[in-house]
């Protein structure tokens, strides 16, 4: 009989019953019992009130029965863990078992028990397990070390677990290296920058050797860390790429594909003239073929990966046409990747055959399909020149049938052609025309406008056909109604005397009648722009256009080097890179290809400069096309501007005027009379002892004098730019404030392969104008392996905007090999200026004009100073007491500080004698800033 019986009882008083079974002194009975509570567990009934028995059933020889207890502990441990105490001793003794099985099967157990409590008492066992003499128990230890290491990371370091994992990769048994390689790739994932898979020639060769005797999965683990190696030479490349071939005829897609991922990425290292290159490519085509031959499924993920591929190296597949050609049977979603890819692949060779295909798809059923197979034609005559004139043709063929959705893709896509081969086929404009009354989709509509606007000249009735489209311009798309805009305004520049009436219609329809910003701005400008100069109008909107380019969807090279990193994975599929889809982006490492030999370098080397070039000058940075931080900095790197920042005092951070000239505006309307000049000069120890005329005066016990000047405190360098993120060039920094000036101090690494020139730097704009006050001068090329150190003087007359957190800071740096972009934090105080103390009387006018609503209280912790170390310390770093008191057995402390912007910053400092934590109350006119001033502090006190 099957264990369906165990599902089907509907019994009340089930638990009692199955206690009593549980605890039967029959063995059979008792496997029975247990059966029946997974079986309840499996469909949700809470069985947890049966744990002690069950516990109890794990002193057994029985190995079915164990399974099954251990399967209960699993599931219950974590909402029970004093009981799962008890069971841990039962491990311990298993891990001892003469039984390899039972031994594996107690470690594979502990590993899933998630429980702090029990974590440490599994150490031991798991320890022994790790060099157990069976290969089974060690595989199975070697999986459990990841598990732990996930439920504590610091525990599994301590215990030197990690050495031994690194030592199972020299396992004679290649299941034991596999599942080495793939727990520490799992640990190393989550954290990248521990360098746990340290891989060098030897460690390769054994994993070469493991990678043919162990299972398929155990492969695409091993697969993938080779993946991750960076080869010395193109030697030790072509020799990896050797040992990885065969591994291309195996029966399982994944390991396929982590095989072409490896070859792809280690090809980049290899010359294009070696004979092997030429073996290589052929020896790639076949596997990816057959990977077409299986279920839809795998199909689509090989195709968004061939897709890939083709990008990258179309070489490899441009023979291979024919197995791309769609099938009756194919689902929608295959029949498109492949459709893309053929058009990819198109060549004159075998655009007549594409052609064809293409034409028999466009009679398909499937609309979107056939949507597909249309435009697909265009594109082919946009790529192939010589087709171009068959593609059109054909075109035209298509839009005879009439048939409405194919009659509204093949206009779109001759709008591209007229693009692509201007006064060539402008023939076939009248046939375009007749199906004007059939288009109803907004983008056919707007290219059939466009046609009509662009060719007015020779089309007798454009203004009617214009005007047509006129009747019902409310009724229209965003993307219809501006390009009737623009036609009709071409259509008046060729034809003024006639369409005077037409033109203003539709500017009043845009700009009077219309709620959208786009068309109402395009409108006025083309208003103005004919109104004011005719002859400057026709060269602005008769300009002669730039022909489009082949390949419109081509993914961003830089995007595609990482997507060829990631073949076989979920990225793979996506087309985006992992930080895109995996949340948090824990464990997501950007990865790329390594960097091309000489001799396959497509383009000139970036070593070359142009020969006109004078050495002299600071070199362009050219952000890479598409990359999001490119638009962002305006990257013009002349040298910084100084003087004044003039348009500083505008300037405006959220409701509040950060930048709105400090106090000047509070001490005209108070009744102290200071002079406004008070804000401006630092405030001297005379001033200081200046009688205060409020009833005040009795809280400052004054502290006269101005502390001694030394440098403000001094973060570590922390890495800013990993080499990893930026093809070899580590970049390393802190920021220092010494005697009024702000500096950048910075240690560049070169860990690439090749020679580092022409460095320069650029921030974007931010909250305090930070910009570099003099180039970044590196004096010598930067060699492999090498580091320089040099620190970059800046200062705060740069662009204001604010950054989201305020202190953010986002950096270009440009070298020989491409533009890189990072972004910091700086801390606060180094922005905090020498002449930030304010005199008692202004201080006391602030604090009490400074609405309550602005004041933040914060609690720095751990800090065991007394007052005057305290106050020291923060005077080093230009906080300044202003004044100090005693109320019961507390120190106050009452400062102030002022940043490069002019902001004042009021704060009283509580400090308790003998207590480690003060309280910090900030008062300032900007709310915003109190949280980075707390901060910056925090880190001065504690250090």
């Amino acid at each position: 009989m099957t264990d369906s019986k165990y599902f089907t009882t509907t019994k009340k008083g089930e638990i009692f019953e199955l206690k009593a079974e549980l605890n039967s002194d029959k063995k059979e009975k008792k496997k029975e019992a247990v059966k029946k509570v997974i079986a309840s567990m499996t469909v949700g009934k809470d069985v947890s009130a049966l744990f002690p028995d069950v516990v109890n059933c794990m002193q057994t020889d029985n190995l079915e029965l164990k399974k099954l207890v251990y399967l209960y502990l699993m599931n219950y441990a974590k909402s029970q863990p004093d009981m799962a105490i008890m069971a841990v001793n039962t491990f311990v003794k298993d891990c001892e078992d003469p039984n390899p099985l039972i031994r594996a099967l107690a470690v594979r157990t502990m590993g899933c028990i998630r429980v702090d409590k029990i974590t440490e008492y599994l150490c031991e066992p798991l320890r022994k397990c790790l060099k157990d003499e069976d290969p089974y128990v060690r595989k199975t230890a070697a999986v459990c070390v990841a598990k732990l290491h996930d439920i504590n990371a610091q525990l599994v370091e301590d215990q030197g677990f990690l050495d031994t994992l690194k030592d199972l990769i020299s396992d004679s048994n290649p299941m034991v290296v596999a599942n080495a390689v793939a727990a520490l790739s799992e640990i190393a994932e989550s954290h990248p920058s521990s360098n746990l898979l340290d891989l060098n020639p030897q460690s390769i060769n054994k994993l070469l050797t493991a990678l043919n005797e162990c299972t398929e999965w155990g492969q695409i683990f091993i697969l993938d860390c080779l993946a991750n190696y960076m080869p010395k030479d193109d030697r030790e490349a072509q020799s990896i790429c050797e040992r990885v071939t065969p591994r291309l005829s195996h029966a399982n897609s994944a390991v396929v594909l982590s095989a072409v991922k490896v070859l792809m990425k280690f090809m980049e290292m290899l010359s294009k003239d070696l004979d092997y290159y030429g073996t290589l490519l052929k020896k790639l085509a076949p596997p990816l073929v057959t990977l077409l031959s299986a279920e839809p499924e795998l199909q689509y993920v090989a195709l968004r990966n061939i897709n890939l591929i083709v990008q990258k190296r179309p070489e490899i597949l441009k023979h291979e046409m024919k197995v791309f050609f769609v099938k009756y049977n194919d689902p929608i979603y295959v029949k498109l990747e492949k459709l893309d890819i053929m058009i990819r692949l198109a060549s004159q060779a075998n655009i007549a055959q594409v052609l064809a295909e293409l034409k028999e798809y466009a009679t398909e059923v499937d609309v979107d399909f056939v949507r597909k197979a249309v435009r697909a034609i265009g594109r082919c005559a946009i790529k192939v020149e010589q087709s171009a004139e068959r593609c059109v043709s054909t075109l035209l063929d298509l839009i005879q049938t009439k048939v409405n959705y194919v009659v509204q893709e093949a206009i779109v896509v001759i709008k591209d052609i007229f693009r692509k081969y201007p006064n060539k086929y402008e023939s076939v404009i009248a046939t375009l025309c007749e199906n004007l009354d059939s288009l109803d989709e907004p983008e056919a509509r707007a290219a059939m406008i466009w046609i009509v606007g662009e060719y007015a000249e020779r089309i007798d009735n454009a203004d009617e056909l214009l005007e047509s489209f006129l009747e019902g311009f409310h009724d229209e798309s965003t993307q219809v109604q501006l390009q009737l805009l623009t036609a009709i305004v071409k259509l008046f520049l060729k034809k003024p005397t006639e369409t005077q009436e037409l033109v203003q219609q539709v500017l009043s329809l845009a700009t009077q009648d219309s709620d959208n910003p786009d068309l109402r701005d395009r409108g006025y400008i083309y208003w103005r722009l004919l109104s004011t100069d005719p002859v400057a109008a026709k060269e602005v909107v008769l300009a002669e256009k730039p022909l489009i380019s082949e390949e419109t969807d081509l993914i961003e090279p830089t995007l595609l080097d990482e997507l060829i990193c990631y073949i076989g994975t979920l990225a793979s599929v996506y087309h985006k890179p992992p930080s895109a889809f995996v949340e948090g982006g824990r464990g997501v490492v950007h990865k790329s290809l390594p960097p091309r030999t000489a001799s396959s370098e497509s383009t000139e080397s970036p070593e070359t400069a142009p020969a006109g070039a004078p050495s002299g000058d600071q070199p362009d940075v050219i952000p890479a096309q598409g990359d999001l931080l490119g638009d962002l900095l305006n990257l013009d790197l002349g040298p910084p501007v100084s003087g004044p920042p003039l348009a500083a005092s505008s300037v405006q951070m959220g409701a509040v005027d950060l930048l709105g000239g400090g106090l000047d505006s509070l001490i005209g309307d108070t009744n102290f009379g200071a002079p406004p000049a008070a804000v401006t000069t630092a405030a001297t120890p005379a001033r200081l002892g200046a009688p205060i005329s409020s009833g005040l005066s009795d809280l400052f016990d004054l502290t006269s004098g101005v502390g001694t000047l030394s440098g403000s405190y001094v973060a570590p360098k922390a890495v800013w730019l990993p080499a990893i993120k930026a093809k070899g060039l580590e970049i390393s920094g802190t920021f220092t404030r010494q005697v009024g000036s702000i500096s950048m101090d910075l240690q560049l690494t070169n860990k690439a392969l090749q020679v580092m020139t022409d460095f320069a730097i650029q921030f974007n704009r931010n909250s305090f104008g930070l910009a570099p006050a003099a180039p970044l001068q590196v004096h010598a090329p930067l060699s492999p392996n090498q580091t320089v150190e040099l620190s970059l003087p800046l200062n705060t007359v740069g662009s204001v905007m604010k950054m989201e957190p305020l202190n953010n800071l986002q950096v270009a740096v440009k070298n020989n090999i491409d533009v890189f972009y990072f972004s910091t934090l700086y801390p606060l105080h180094v922005l905090f200026v020498e002449d930030g103390k304010m005199d008692r009387q202004m201080f006391l006018a602030t604090w009490k004009d400074i609405p309550n609503e602005n004041e933040a209280q914060f609690q720095i912790r751990d800090c065991p100073l007394n007052t005057e170390a305290a106050s020291n310390k923060l005077q080093s770093s230009n906080i300044f007491t202003v004044a100090k008191r005693s109320v019961e057995g507390q120190d106050m402390l009452y400062q102030s500080l002022k940043l490069t912007n002019g902001i004042w910053v009021l704060a009283e400092l509580r400090i308790q004698p003998g207590n480690p934590s003060m309280t910090l109350s900030l008062k300032c006119r900007a709310p915003e800033v109190s949280q980075h001033v707390y901060q910056a502090y925090e880190t001065i006190l504690k250090n």
